[in-house]
């Protein structure tokens, strides 16, 4: 017998048109998003705030770092999540494009 594996759950960040970032989380980040986009199950938040951009998504693991995570970046100023996110969105930049020498 196989022991059924957990999903892997993932912080996302929504760009609304007027710049306001939106936080959430989910094991499918690409399902949610098109939910939040045709407003079918999607969150009120951001009905009529369209268009929507997935500004950001990570793995986080267990459904519980999930929520601390998304917790803590949701009590945050703007402008220290923008850059909270810029800084990991330029580390994954960075670790995409690195080649051995």
């Amino acid at each position: 017998m196989t022991e059924a594996t957990a999903p892997v759950w993932y912080l996302y960040v929504i760009q609304m048109a007027n710049g306001a970032l939106y936080t959430g989380i989910t094991t499918n980040v690409e399902r949610r998003f098109r939910e939040h986009r045709e407003g079918v199950r999607g969150a009120r938040a951001l009905r009529g705030k369209g268009p929507l951009r997935l500004y950001y998504r990570t793995a986080v693991g267990s459904r519980s770092d999930a929520l601390k995570l998304e917790a803590w970046l949701k009590r945050q100023p703007a402008s220290r999540k923008r850059a909270w996110v810029a800084a990991r969105r330029a580390d994954a930049s960075l670790n995409a494009t690195s080649s051995w020498v």
